[in-house]
């Protein structure tokens, strides 16, 4: 029999929970194509690698964008090869997946995700709003008729939602998070320094001195790139001061949206959020100081769960076992 599995299917990263078995697979959201052939060259960790450093005629392609999938074709590529790569397909079974997609994705999104999972050999495909599934896989039990806050900021996403008795009650998703994030930093070099930047550097900057609260001026990093008046390399030095600056807009914009959900959300579950806090999770929520500045903000307890990052595939390896009361 195939085993039933459960996907997470990140603007940055692809993450595959198999029933029985965890989490056996987390490989970047990439793949490496050859322009004049049309073959894949590469999927994941490996394309991954190709980012900024390619040749003309390959061409490094991130088949999702804000959480949904903007390249059909290349998604379904992608899907059919992590999923042949676990050797999940049997002769004479095919496995069911349950699948992730932002709290507001439309119909025609929502298809396209079904057919990409259908095409990679799925028997049935169920969809999940990703907040739901990332509540339930960082330890919320939205099951009870009690409110719970959560905030996922993944890579291409940032979903917020209240939950209560297994349901969304009030949400929003914003097209702003970890890859946002990025480019801000990008952007701010770019317009302080004359320095471009690549994708990779702007990432390992949000990772090693990227805060949220409370920077400190003299935690710094050394990082090169172009010069944009000479052409040439150069190296400057960033701090946690001027990146909490770079980022300062987009987190904004994710609590003010939270701020708005609560706003609508019933009496009687906002007084439950008070009393059980708010849950942070997905990539993005890893910037230091996060939850600090996101309880300073909503005067609200905030938490961090124990696993953001594969809180999602974790939540798809529990609700696979309700998959039956769907």
């Amino acid at each position: 029999m195939a085993k039933d599995i459960g996907i997470d299917l990140g603007t940055a990263n692809v993450l595959i929970y198999v029933k029985g078995e965890g989490i056996v697979l987390n490989e970047p959201s990439v793949v490496a194509m050859n322009t004049s052939t049309n073959e894949v060259v590469a999927v994941g960790s490996e394309a991954y690698e190709m980012v900024g450093r390619t040749p003309g005629n390959i061409q490094v392609i991130r088949p999702l964008e804000d959480g949904v999938i903007s390249d059909f074709k290349t998604t379904e590529s992608m899907l059919d090869y992590f999923i042949g790569k676990l050797n999940l397909k049997s002769r004479f079974s095919k496995p069911n997946i349950m699948i992730c997609c932002p709290a507001d994705v439309t119909s025609v999104e929502q298809r396209a995700i079904i057919e990409a999972a259908e095409k990679a050999g799925a028997k049935q495909v169920y969809l999940e709003f990703e907040p739901k599934v990332a509540a339930v896989g960082a330890g919320m039990d939205i099951f009870k008729p009690q409110g719970n806050l959560v905030i996922d900021i993944g890579g291409g996403t940032s979903d917020i939602a209240v939950l209560s008795m297994g349901s969304i009650v009030a949400s929003n998703s914003l097209r702003l998070a970890g890859d946002k994030m990025n480019s801000d930093i990008q952007n701010y070099i770019k317009q302080k320094y004359n320095l471009m930047i690549g994708e990779r550097t702007a990432e390992i900057i949000k990772k090693e001195v990227g805060t949220a609260f409370e920077p400190d001026a003299s935690s710094s990093l050394s990082i090169s790139g172009r010069d944009l008046m000479s052409g040439l390399p150069r190296e400057i030095s960033i701090n946690e001061v001027e990146v909490e600056e770079a980022l300062h807009e987009s987190l904004n914009s994710i609590i003010e949206a939270t701020k708005g959900v609560l706003e609508v959300t019933p009496p009687e579950l906002a007084a439950d959020i008070v009393d059980r806090g708010v849950m942070l999770t997905g990539g993005g929520s890893l910037l230091k100081g996060m939850d600090k500045l996101f309880s300073k903000e909503l005067q609200i307890p905030v938490f961090l769960a124990d696993q953001p990052l594969d809180s999602v595939a974790l939540g798809t390896g529990i609700l696979l076992d309700h998959i039956e009361k769907k």
